[in-house]
């Protein structure tokens, strides 16, 4: 009779392990790359009046990201430095992108 009991309980034992094992590799995935997409520089030039903007958002600065007011066309992104004397100015109208995907 002991030897029944510590049979079932190595059998037990086991498959606790396997199930655990099984569990850890079924939920592993390969490492995959993070691309970082931000403003690493900033220009003070302004953007052409004839560029039509469709949306900006403020990147804080955070290496190798720096601060910036991205600019969004329908093809493009602008990175302008915060601190340009037209920031302002062509800001306004243009809608605010806070949780844009893309920098």
């Amino acid at each position: 009779m002991m030897r029944w009991n510590s049979s079932l309980c190595a059998l037990a034992v086991l498959l606790v392990l396997f199930g655990c094992t099984a569990g850890v590799s079924g939920s592993y995935r390969l490492p995959t790359r993070v691309r970082l997409v931000c403003c690493e520089q900033v220009s003070r030039m302004p953007i052409p009046r004839n560029i039509e903007l469709i949306g900006y958002k403020h990147q804080n600065a955070l290496a190798p990201c720096v601060e910036a007011v991205i600019f969004y066309s329908k093809t493009d992104k602008f990175c302008s430095d915060p601190a340009a004397r037209w920031i302002q100015r062509r800001k306004q109208g243009i809608y605010t992108c806070s949780h844009h995907s893309r920098a």
